[in-house]
């Protein structure tokens, strides 16, 4: 079958405030995604069902088991495959009136301009804040709207920053919002979520970006929404514009956009992902480690002696053999960091080491 637009999006034109010109509108935009998890996904599947013309995905992960509670446009076939690709494909086949690519690597500095240069609006489905500050630091500096939403438990948190306004000066950023990047949030896999929330965050920024290409209803500049599922409260922070594009500009020249709570790290403490794979290949080396994850139901390509949970690692309770060398592993580097500090503590002349960047640096 081959639906015209008017009978696919039938519905949607028969809103006075969106009509066919605002169809037409939503057909000329582009979108960036970054992310394609438990926000990125339902954002990009809603925006390409609402007639988007043009969307980029952005996300290097694959699909693990772990995601399918909460990022539903992933089946249990789809288990290790590119969660970009397989987005693309399944909204493919269901808005042929959408354009839709990929980016199967991770979008840093290096890349972050040529990006969202040929892009209407940037969207954040990450759950990574450095990256959200790289998106939201490019945005202002490349003046595009940036529709930010982050979760943590059963919080959620959406707004849309740095839009042009009537009296051509842009609506706050993120910076205004949180000038600094805090280290000790930890992301849905540390600290868990229910996929509730995560629908209703990435219904709300699509919103967001359904009424700012239609130039219908009220974005939320200039404030920051928060929502709590289980209390169903509401609180909206008004922001004021703080930091500018001259500042921001300047931060962005020297910020690595690497997590604030690695900068910290004691660099002695520290086992890189070449050096752990040379180990592990060395059979007399590889039987002097003993290897702990700290969090539970890690992809690990590699196997580890026990798994004791962040949250319960207790360094009084760990048998210690001082002939060995510990280390500590999770997903990106940092609850394993909080191990290697609580071991090193109470064992000082132990050797004790955290896998850099965790699991995600290791290919």
């Amino acid at each position: 079958m081959k639906p015209t637009k008017n009978q696919l999006f039938k519905r949607q034109i028969t809103l006075s405030e969106i009509g066919e010109v605002g169809q037409q509108k939503l057909q000329n935009a582009s979108v960036l995604v970054v992310g394609c998890g438990g926000l990125g996904s339902p954002i990009a599947v809603y925006l390409a069902a609402s007639g988007i013309g043009k969307i980029h995905l952005v996300d290097f992960d694959t699909v693990d088991i772990t995601n399918l509670h909460r990022q539903v446009f992933f089946s249990l076939e789809d288990i290790g495959k590119s969660k970009a690709e397989v987005l693309s494909t399944f909204i493919k086949k269901r808005a042929p009136f959408t354009e839709v690519n990929f980016t199967n690597k991770p979008i840093t500095k290096d890349n972050v301009f040529e990006l969202i240069e040929c892009v209407d609006i940037v969207v954040d489905g990450t759950d990574s804040l450095p990256t959200k500050y790289l998106l939201n630091d490019a945005c202002v500096i490349k003046n595009k709207p940036f529709v930010y939403g982050s979760l943590y438990k059963f919080d959620g948190y959406v707004a849309t920053f740095n839009v042009l306004q009537k009296d051509e000066t842009y609506s706050t950023n993120l910076r205004d919002a949180f000038p600094e990047m805090a280290s000790d949030i930890p992301n849905c896999e540390e600290a868990g979520t229910l996929n509730s929330i995560v629908g209703m965050i990435a219904t709300q920024q699509v919103n967001e970006v359904l009424k700012l290409v239609t130039g219908v209803g009220k974005p939320l500049t200039n404030q920051l929404r928060i929502y709590n599922a289980l209390q169903n409260q509401e609180l909206k922070m008004k922001l004021k514009p703080t930091v500018l594009k001259d500042k921001i500009a300047k931060i962005f020249k020297v910020q690595t956009y690497v997590d604030a709570a690695c900068a910290g790290q004691n660099p002695d403490w520290q086992i890189s992902a070449a050096t752990l794979k040379q180990q592990l290949a060395d059979i007399k080396t590889s039987k002097s480690l003993e290897i702990i994850a700290v969090l539970n139901n890690l992809k690990l390509p590699f196997e580890v002696n026990q798994t004791i949970h962040i949250n319960t690692f207790d360094a009084e309770k760990i048998e210690i053999d001082e002939s060995k060398t510990y280390v500590m592993v999770c997903q990106r580097g940092l609850n394993s960091y909080r191990a290697t500090e609580r071991l090193k503590k109470k064992y000082p002349n132990l050797k004790v080491l955290n896998l850099t960047g965790g699991i995600s640096s290791y290919k």
